[in-house]
């Protein structure tokens, strides 16, 4: 286990939340919301080129394939490029951008609710209780973030969220992302607890200097360098938490 998980003598004053597998089922991403965007995506793109936002991420598209391929690709190309890319899951700020758009449909026409685990309202509002701000960092875009809060099957959670960040603040597995979050936050980092399942993610927040706990939700794999919990009522009652924030 990683020393000082959880420091001692601190006072946590913000809980930084991870997405999948830590509020969220990750099949419910990648069986549901991954699916739907890719049923989506030309459609969406074909009816919405001349939106500029739409042309931006297209020409993201356009500028990584040249820096990581050395070659030029056209709109269609682009395209054909972010399906590939649903499929492999990467993590690029262009291909979130766009899932947002074409999920906002879905959330809106309720063809989907945002899924959370049971305990996530209530760990949410115990916090709130506590007098503890609460935010989310997660790959997807904040405007997808704020669409699956918004539209989940316990009504409207955005209000317990103060702060939302994406990849546009850095990669999730950078210690450089986690200094950032802190410095836009005005908190210390020893301030700050990070909830997450992924163990690459909590090693650079801890090196930031953040404290770490793992969630392990169903089919996630427990990794002993971290303190873990099962849910979020876990973050809620532990020693230091509890102990620190009244």
């Amino acid at each position: 286990m990683c020393a000082d998980t959880l420091k001692s003598n601190i006072m946590i004053r913000f809980i930084l939340l991870d997405i999948e597998g830590t509020t969220t089922d990750i099949n419910f991403v990648h069986k549901v919301l991954f699916p739907y965007s890719q049923q989506h995506l030309k459609p969406f793109l074909q009816e919405n080129r001349d939106s500029q936002a739409v042309a931006d991420c297209l020409q993201q598209v356009q500028t990584t394939v040249v820096e990581e391929e050395g070659k030029e690709i056209n709109v269609d190309e682009a395209i054909a490029y972010l399906m590939h890319w649903i499929v492999s899951d990467r993590k690029h700020g262009a291909l979130k951008t766009i899932q947002g758009m074409i999920w906002e449909q879905g959330f809106k026409d309720g063809t989907f609710k945002g899924h959370v685990y049971p305990d996530v309202p209530e760990s949410l509002e115990q916090w709130k209780q506590l007098s503890l701000r609460t935010g989310i960092y997660s790959s997807g875009s904040i405007h997808s973030q704020k669409l699956l809060f918004s539209h989940t099957e316990y009504g409207d959670l955005t209000r317990y969220f103060s702060a939302h960040f994406d990849t546009s603040v850095g990669g999730k597995k950078e210690v450089a992302s986690y200094q950032s979050i802190a410095k836009h936050l005005e908190f210390s980092p020893s301030e700050i607890l990070f909830i997450s399942d992924a163990p690459e993610e909590l090693l650079a927040a801890e090196e930031a200097g953040f404290n770490v706990l793992q969630s392990i939700r169903p089919g996630i794999k427990a990794d002993n360098r971290f303190e873990q919990i099962r849910d979020l009522f876990g973050a809620t009652t532990h020693r230091n938490l509890a102990t620190l924030t009244t």
